[in-house]
């Protein structure tokens, strides 16, 4: 399941560079995920970066993507090109 940034956002920009796909960038009000780009950093990271350095708790998840554990490690070999190791 990809993750959302809610309007709880307070824009510090810790997050945005922890991503290892790239997939939150800074949306026209708060930070926003790209639910195509996010793998809840599997096949990269035990657990999704963003959240771990998020200071307001603004990063739960999305569940309107929602995707088995399996469907990240597709995603995350298809974006990286990489071999899932796990």
């Amino acid at each position: 399941m990809a993750l959302k940034i809610t309007d709880e956002c307070i824009n510090c920009d810790v997050c945005e560079p922890e991503c290892p796909n790239e997939a939150i960038y800074q949306g026209e009000e708060i930070y926003e995920i790209d639910p195509n780009k996010c793998t809840e950093c599997v096949g990269h990271y035990d657990e999704p970066q963003c959240q771990q350095v998020c200071p307001v708790d603004c990063i739960p998840l999305d569940e309107e993507h929602s995707e088995t554990h399996e469907e990240l490690v597709i995603k995350y070999e298809k974006l990286t090109g990489n071999k899932f190791v796990g």
